[in-house]
């Protein structure tokens, strides 16, 4: 099935970026044990050592706060005001002994000219000065300046805001991931206690805290508390970074939502980076394609192809479980929308043993929970289609959902383009996918969800005229491809220690392909069961076991000529030779258990051993795949060094039609890899990072039509990773794959080239927001050309009364000259009181090189010339969100 997809689809900067020196805005301690640990204290980065036992504290001195007395009424921005804009300015005001404001600065923009006029205003303020004992001091205060369209009152008192007098982050040492939810305690002087949970980014502060000496005591879940004392003086936020001790050597604790890895490699994208990459039109899937180990697909194919396997030997999941296909007619959208995920998880090998039934990689894309705060909608369009979605509460029910819908409309301009310039086919390519969800949460550590989500595309064309090479090749060709899945989501958290997640789906998957007299007509009706229980057995040691079923009923028919079998030329133009028919129908049973242990045996260390047990009833048998991945971190802190490899045996089973009596051979067994991968991951800072990773991959067991597993080959090469995670302003990356990927073939086992060898992919991307909406990003591709199988001249049949050319032995002998290519995008983003407006330019090929995706010959193979890919393609949109 997934071959047929495959064969459907197929069918049809100088980039300059600036990486900056990651900043981070608060002190750091040093990695030192909590015992006698100083705390730095402020932007100085003083060390404030807590008082001896027994020593009394010093008094607390009188300080009174400055006092304003002369107020400068701002000019009203003309922008704003011709918007009918009002806004509101926070300000950090640095005012001296004399009353003076010496600096003011901007806490955070809002854009449309109030920024400036606020702060230029403000620089004209006079103060009576803070005092300290009633001695004049200098001070540092918030101040929110109001722009509103009635007249300001002069001299008005200014609006309090309040101060964050404390605040700081929580990290985990180490590797200085931040800890969310921990609790900060802090007594004040006067034995009052406030408390605060820290966020998801392992920040936290607290307000309006009356001078004094304070004492400061931080805990959480699987760390060691820790304690500071910390003065709080007037007009300045005290920050105070904690670094925590784990209890033990185990990693088993929450950090910011994100269990550590249990795969060589995990790739996990930012939402920002997925919807903002040049060139994929916002398309978060589409942004898959960047990353080191993913070839370019040929022509306009929406195929993914990963480190020189087959489209088909690599799965995608939503939430665990499988698609059929990732990408619409032409890769030109994704069949789940970008504002529709959480999170794309990309494994390009040496995966997990909970993933299996794959050679390749495995993509599994995690679904968002809606937002449950109001209702929220949005609406976009562009040249290639336009998509809408509305998500929120249901009443005070205590459940959320969310509501998308996509469709494309390039059959509305397209077609009348190709009827007026004449040209041979009249084509309208037409496709919409589907997601509905509704979720109910019963607690911080369990909820349900019921997720209903599916994809068409259908393709009609009409040739006009007869292709001399293959006369039996007119008429018309239609094609209809789909699926739905209807999948609930079970999650329960026990404790810290027990955790239990069930997905059970049902679907329908489908094909529909006409050509002349011929057809291939496939519904699969796949019901899959995915289970997992994972157990904190003791320190150090974590146990996960896992289901993962899938029974599969068919109903196949199919009228087309055999295949000729591998090395076997063809036996004259493909629809000129007798066509075979089959009608079958049956099921697939592929059950599967996995067991692994995730182990933390020493500081910085981790080990995960596993295995995998699957049945394939087409094959019938049993594969036992062991699998082994370790980590350890060489260095730590903010610096961190991680070695890191693999090994493991990976089983795929063949597909239906492989095994079918007809146009297959029945008695296969499942194709199978050995993979090994090393690699060294390099932290710079918290923003830059880099990896180098060399894989290897032997292929054995591999189906080869006509002489049953006989097929052999392998798969090396080496991935490049410089990423700078996005900021408040610019993310980018630099990839870069060195691979080569081969086959052997019987009978004669001439090792060749595989059909989507790629030897050299380089990718170059990065964005940067300029301020007051504004966001530009470029990507530059350099790949080498894809491979095919020449034809020179042959011999004339008098029985299908065409030329027969003779093809290159072995096959995909040449390859195409090197694609390069510049993308640009441009957004700007305009936020009103309740909604946001978006308009953006995807500019692909800027320069309007003619990048070659095939070859063309004429009738007799004597002459050929280059088919180029898309020219110079703009794409405007247009977004409005509530």
């Amino acid at each position: 099935m997934r071959a047929a997809w495959t064969l459907l689809l197929g069918a049809l900067i100088a980039l300059t970026c600036r990486i900056a020196r990651a900043q981070d805005g608060t002190p750091h301690q040093d990695d030192t044990p909590p015992s006698g640990q100083a705390v730095p204290s402020g932007a100085s980065g003083a060390v404030l050592v807590a008082p001896k036992p027994g020593e009394p504290p010093p008094p607390a001195p009188t300080i009174t706060l400055p006092v304003l007395t002369h107020f400068e009424s701002a000019a009203y921005p003309k922008e704003a005001r011709d918007a009918g804009l009002e806004s509101s300015v926070v300000l950090i005001l640095d005012i001296d002994a004399k009353g003076t404001v010496t600096k003011a600065a901007v806490a955070a923009p809002v854009g449309h000219g109030f920024d400036e006029a606020a702060a230029l205003a403000a620089q004209k303020f006079v103060f009576d000065p803070a005092t300290r004992d009633r001695v004049p001091i200098a001070a540092r205060i918030r101040y929110q300046y109001n722009f509103t369209l009635s007249p300001p009152v002069p001299a008005a008192p200014p609006v309090h805001v309040p101060q964050r007098t404390l605040e700081g982050r929580v990290a985990a040492t180490g590797t200085d991931a931040p800890v969310a939810e921990a609790i900060v305690t802090v007594r004040g002087p006067d034995g009052a206690e406030h408390a605060v949970h820290t966020a998801a980014d392992g920040s936290w502060s607290l307000l309006d805290l009356p001078p004094g000496r304070y004492h400061v005591v931080v805990s959480a879940g699987g760390f060691r508390s820790q304690t500071a004392d910390e003065d709080i003086v007037p007009g300045h936020a005290t920050q105070i970074v904690f670094r925590l001790w784990a209890e033990t050597s185990d990693d088993e604790v929450t950090v910011k939502g994100t269990r550590p890895p249990r795969e060589v490699t995990r790739i996990t994208l930012d939402q920002r980076e997925m919807n903002r990459i040049p060139g994929t039109n916002g398309d978060a899937l589409r942004s898959l394609q960047n990353l080191p180990g993913v070839a370019r697909p040929p022509g306009l194919a929406g195929l993914l192809i990963v480190r020189g396997s087959a489209p088909q030997d690599t799965q995608i999941f939503v939430d665990g479980t499988p698609i059929p296909i990732v990408y619409h007619f032409g890769g030109l959208s994704s069949v789940v929308p970008t504002e529709m995920l959480d999170r794309i998880d990309f494994y390009p090998g040496n995966f997990s043993t909970q993933y299996g039934r794959a050679m390749g990689g495995v993509v599994d894309v995690g679904i968002r929970d809606p937002k449950h705060d109001k209702i929220h909608a949005f609406a976009q369009a562009d040249l290639i289609d336009v998509r809408a979605m509305v998500e929120g509460p249901i009443g005070n029910t205590g459940w959320d959902f969310a509501l998308a819908g996509r469709r494309s409309w390039i059959d509305v301009w397209l077609k009348p383009v190709l009827e007026q310039a004449g040209a041979g086919v009249s084509t309208a390519p037409v496709y919409y996918d589907y997601q509905a969800l509704v979720e109910k949460r019963f607690s911080k550590s369990s909820s349900f969800r019921l997720l209903f989500f599916g994809s068409d595309d259908q393709l009609a064309i009409l040739i006009k005229g007869v292709d001399a090479s293959d006369p039996s090749l007119g008429g018309g060709i239609s094609t209809q491809t789909g699926f739905w899945r209807l999948q609930a989501q079970y999650k329960n958290k026990f404790s810290a220690d027990t955790e239990l997640k069930i997905t059970p789906a049902f679907g329908h998957d489908y094909v529909n392909f006409d050509l002349s007299q011929n057809f291939l007509h496939v519904d699969q009706y796949p019901l899959s069961l995915r289970s997992e229980l994972t157990q904190r057995i003791q320190k150090g040691i974590t146990f996960n076991f896992g289901l993962d079923w899938l029974y599969m009923p068919y109903d196949v028919s199919v009228r087309f000529p055999p295949l000729p079998k591998a090395g076997q030329p063809p036996g004259g133009p493909f629809l000129s030779v007798p066509a075979v028919e089959t009608n079958a129908s049956g099921a697939i049973m592929m059950p599967a258990f996995y067991t692994e242990f995730e182990l933390t045996p020493w500081t910085g260390g981790r080990i995960v051993p596993g295995v995998r047990l699957d049945y394939a009833s087409n094959a019938r048998g049993w594969d036992l795949a062991p699998r082994v991945i370790a980590r350890q971190d060489v260095t730590t802190g903010p610096h961190r060094t991680t070695i890191k490899g693999g090994v493991g045996i990976f089983f795929q089973p063949p597909q239906p039609q492989e095994t079918d009596p007809v146009f297959g051979q029945p008695g296969l067994h499942s194709n199978r890899a050995i993979q090994y991968d090393v690699g060294v991951e390099h932290e710079f800072t918290r923003q830059l990072e880099a990896s180098l990773e060399g894989f290897y991959k032997q292929l054995d067991n591999l189906v080869s039509n006509g002489y049953y597993n006989e097929g052999k080959g392998n798969v090396y090469g080496l991935e490049t990773l410089i990423r700078y995670k996005p900021d408040a302003h610019f993310f980018g990356w630099v990839a870069y794959t060195l691979s080569r990927s081969t086959l052997e073939d019987p009978p004669d086992f001439i090792q060749r080239l595989a059909h989507y060898d790629q030897t050299h992919i380089l990718t170059i991307l990065g964005s940067y927001r300029l301020g007051r909406g504004w966001e530009f990003g470029a990507r530059f591709r350099l790949v080498s050309g894809s491979l095919y199988t020449p034809s020179t001249y042959g011999f004339y049949d008098e029985n299908s009364s065409s030329y027969l050319p003779l093809s290159q032995y072995p096959p995909f002998g040449q390859r195409l000259p090197m694609f390069h290519q510049l993308d640009l995008r441009a957004d700007k983003s305009w936020k009103f009181k309740s909604w946001s407006l978006g308009v953006y330019l995807d500019v692909q090929n800027v320069y309007n090189y003619g990048n070659v995706e095939g070859v063309v010959y004429n009738y007799n193979a004597t002459a050929q010339t280059y088919a180029s890919g898309l020219p110079f393609l703009p794409s405007l949109g247009i977004r409005g969100e509530l």
